[in-house]
């Protein structure tokens, strides 16, 4: 079975009771469409739980795009060579602003792991798709983390950047692919903030499929099965 779940947010336990709710096992495959760190009480023992399972595909977030970002910019050792031009004001305002959007936790966590281990999740996020695409009975799901900027339904997928996945939220009032076989698959926008929806469940509908239930700030964290289209839920932090 294929599964599909988002923004995780640092929530490893939740996380570890969803993969024992689905039975999950090495048969399977689970799409983590981004946001695995930050807010969360445990975002780097999940990123390490990830990077231990070959059937996980991990798709960029931007939490964790501003976590790869800065993190390897702070990791690099300050030399006399280097210390007045690698921490420039704009680093220090983006780590700032990372601290107040829930990136504490995580670079305290990650401060933990030794150069070797840094380096390693560093690596792994750096080889996070962008998007993936998954097809079964006909149908066709286009994961990616946020939405499709710049969008136009005849666009290819590898046509968009790293920003137009990352960052514009889909606009759920509208069906982006008029072939109704084809369904765009987001997180990023917690389900409880969609119009016309307001709850912390799966929103299906217009070829959408959204599954941020809002882990990490009282909602659920939701996997949807690719194959029998069941949502199965655990509730959050």
């Amino acid at each position: 079975m294929r599964y599909i779940v988002s923004d995780i947010h640092g929530c490893y336990q939740q996380y570890r009771m969803l993969l024992e709710k689905i039975h999950f096992s090495e048969k399977d495959e689970l799409y983590v469409l981004g946001d695995v760190v930050d807010r969360g009480p445990e975002p780097i023992r999940l990123l390490q739980d990830m990077m231990k399972r070959s059937n996980v595909i991990f798709i960029l977030g931007n939490h964790d795009f501003i976590m790869y970002a800065l993190m390897k910019k702070l990791s690099v050792e300050i030399t006399e060579e280097n210390y007045d031009t690698h921490l420039t004001k704009e680093t220090l305002l983006n780590y700032n602003l990372w601290m107040q959007d829930g990136g504490q936790v995580t670079a305290e966590q990650f401060r933990k792991l030794s150069y070797v281990e840094k380096m390693d999740m560093l690596d792994y996020i750096a080889g996070a798709s962008l998007y993936e695409v998954i097809v079964h009975n006909g149908k066709e799901y286009r994961l990616v983390h946020a939405g499709l900027a710049n969008f136009m339904p005849d666009k290819a997928m590898e046509e968009y950047d790293l920003y137009d996945f990352l960052e514009e939220r889909a606009d759920y009032t509208k069906r982006y692919y008029p072939d109704e076989n084809i369904f765009l698959v987001t997180g990023h926008t917690p389900t409880v903030l969609i119009e016309g929806w307001g709850e912390t469940e799966v929103y299906m509908g217009n070829g959408h499929i959204a599954l941020d239930c809002a882990c990490s700030s009282g909602g659920k964290l939701a996997a949807f099965c690719v194959e029998t289209e069941e949502v199965i839920y655990v509730d959050g932090l």
